[in-house]
């Protein structure tokens, strides 16, 4: 069983803390109420040292950006459901979620969410003031707990959920690093060389009077331009990356990236899968958490990142309420859906036995994710060498074809 390190306070309000092994938070939640202590929060020893790994990166992004990670959600909701499991009333739990959170936005957030649940207001409908950190998604399934009166199970299934999530963003992430670094250092040295390099070979140029190919003169005047002007080149860059940026956030360009990645040959099955593991946790968390099948459709496509997944859902949430079925509906788009997705997906509806369909169906693709991005560096290591022999081969043909021109002409 796992060790537990414990905050509780005792009948007469002292604070307690220990450790204690558990089943799981809950068990440890009800050991400590029968020696007659309330658990206030609660660490896994085994967790400690990977908390204590992202702590300082926390603080500082929290610091830069005031934003609510993930792992914060998933903490508050792993936290809040173990509080209402050990006996809180809402609003006590939140309020000492509250005052252990670091991130002082998210402290702002917790603490108002508990002032409307003072004021007799539904904790969905507070947590649907906060769009930026509660996604539609996380209200509607507290909106389903809070009705059916299972708000501690759907919490306990939500931070699983998170869960799956952090850890399936992190391993995409952690993949994306290697490629990133290269194309970083790459494009570095590269500027150095233009900068350092090329105005030495070029002054050998001025002096002989030799027509330049094409390249040799692209070359030379981006180098002429950073060599004078690198403080404007810098500028330029940012101005150019923050519009980019602007650009991708809006409808066109969420529309082109979300088109590009679908004709990318190796990244087209990355993002096919990626969206389909996605699209099976959400569904089969909705629908395990008694959310019905059109308005879980409805939700699930507004937390996918690719807009025709999206759009697609959309249109097959809107089928299914005219009378027709997941599978008939998802046949309109075998371009983007892979045939098993279709195939299991009528399994359970004919089965009745959709919620744990969909979730086989993500943990089979998570896996198949999982497997890609530990290959991601063998497969994107032959592309990068490829890309820098022909930007190096290209920069030594460019330099010296005309040094062979010039030895010719002597």
């Amino acid at each position: 069983m796992p060790t537990f390190y414990y905050t509780a306070k005792s009948s007469d309000g002292k604070a307690i803390t220990g450790t204690l092994e558990a089943k799981d938070e809950t068990n440890l939640a009800q050991s400590l109420r029968q020696q007659g202590l309330i658990l206030i929060s609660v660490q896994s020893l085994s967790q400690e040292k990977e908390k204590k790994k992202i702590n300082v990166f926390l603080k500082f992004k929290n610091l830069i950006f005031n934003r609510v990670s993930l792992m914060e959600k998933l903490m508050f909701t792993r936290h809040l459901s173990v509080m209402i499991g050990a006996g809180f009333s809402l609003h006590k739990g939140l309020e000492v979620l509250a005052k252990q959170s670091e991130n002082q936005n998210f402290k702002k957030i917790i603490n108002n969410i508990a002032e409307c649940i003072k004021r007799g207001e539904a904790f969905a409908d507070s947590l649907e003031k906060h769009p930026r950190v509660f996604n539609n998604f996380f209200v509607s399934m507290v909106k389903v707990g809070e009705k059916g009166g299972s708000l501690e199970e759907v919490l306990k299934t939500l931070a699983q959920y998170l869960k799956r999530e952090h850890e399936f963003i992190t391993k995409v992430r952690g993949a994306m690093v290697y490629p990133a670094v290269i194309i970083t250092a790459m494009i570095g040295i590269g500027i150095l060389m233009m900068i350092m390099v090329v105005p030495k070979i070029t002054s050998m140029f001025e002096e002989i009077d030799v027509a330049l190919p094409i390249t040799t003169q692209i070359i030379i005047a981006v180098s002429s331009f950073l060599s004078k002007y690198y403080i404007i080149g810098g500028i330029l860059l940012i101005v150019l990356v923050f519009f980019l940026i602007k650009f991708f956030r809006t409808k066109k360009g969420k529309y082109f990236l979300s088109w590009l990645f679908l004709k990318i040959p190796f990244f087209k099955k990355l993002t096919q899968k990626m969206n389909c593991a996605k699209l099976s946790r959400s569904l089969s968390s909705l629908m395990e958490s008694g959310v019905p099948i059109v308005e879980s459709l409805n939700i699930t496509a507004q937390t996918l990142g690719n807009v025709f997944y999206s759009n697609s859902l959309i249109n097959v949430s809107n089928a299914v309420r005219k009378g027709k079925t997941i599978q008939e509906s998802l046949e309109e788009y075998r371009e983007i859906y892979p045939i098993l997705v279709g195939q299991m997906i009528g399994v359970g509806e004919q089965t009745g036995e959709l919620s744990e369909i969909m979730q086989r169906l993500a943990d089979f693709y998570e896996e198949e994710v999982n497997n890609i991005t530990q290959n991601l560096a063998s497969i994107i290591e032959p592309i990068l060498m490829i890309v820098i022999g022909a930007a190096v081969g290209l920069f030594a043909v460019s330099m010296i074809q005309p040094m062979y021109s010039m030895m010719q002409a002597l």
